[in-house]
């Protein structure tokens, strides 16, 4: 009885912990609207002057123009898909958390270089946008640490 008793425990412990896990569309995250336009979102990238400052690889679109150039590529292959949370808070406070980038690369003492949009884009073109921008990332699994020989 003993068993089953941490059996039955261990299972709704896992449950309970699959239940709150990460991601784009956690339960415990932030949330925008579901009906985000990824070719809308693409139209204001450009229209923000997005495009100035980031590549976005794969995508066509007016070269970055920015001097000195900013390093911060948006799109690829990442092991955990980002979330609509964090690309929001990247946009609309960029100082936030800063990419994982030489610190004198992307920012001006501790601020980053890029702007503010938190006065310049409404819930439509953020919503937009990060639909646009999650398009651009693929999740792969990431390469083990060690190796068989």
């Amino acid at each position: 009885m003993l068993v089953k008793l941490r059996v039955w425990a261990f299972a709704m412990l896992l449950a309970t912990a699959m239940a709150c896990g990460v991601g784009r569309h956690s339960s415990s995250g932030f949330r925008l609207p579901p009906d985000g336009n990824p070719a809308q979102g693409k139209i204001e990238f450009v229209a923000l002057g997005c495009n100035t400052c980031h590549h976005v690889p794969g995508v066509e679109l007016p070269a970055p123009t920015v001097q000195p150039p900013v390093p911060v590529a948006l799109g690829g292959q990442v092991s955990v898909e980002p979330a609509d949370g964090y690309l929001a808070a990247s946009i609309i406070y960029p100082s936030y958390r800063l990419a994982a980038y030489p610190r004198h690369a992307i920012s001006n003492g501790h601020d980053s270089r890029m702007p503010s949009y938190a006065d310049r884009i409404t819930v439509r073109q953020l919503t937009d946008l990060v639909a646009f921008l999650q398009q651009q990332y693929t999740v792969v699994a990431p390469a083990p640490a060690y190796a068989y020989h």
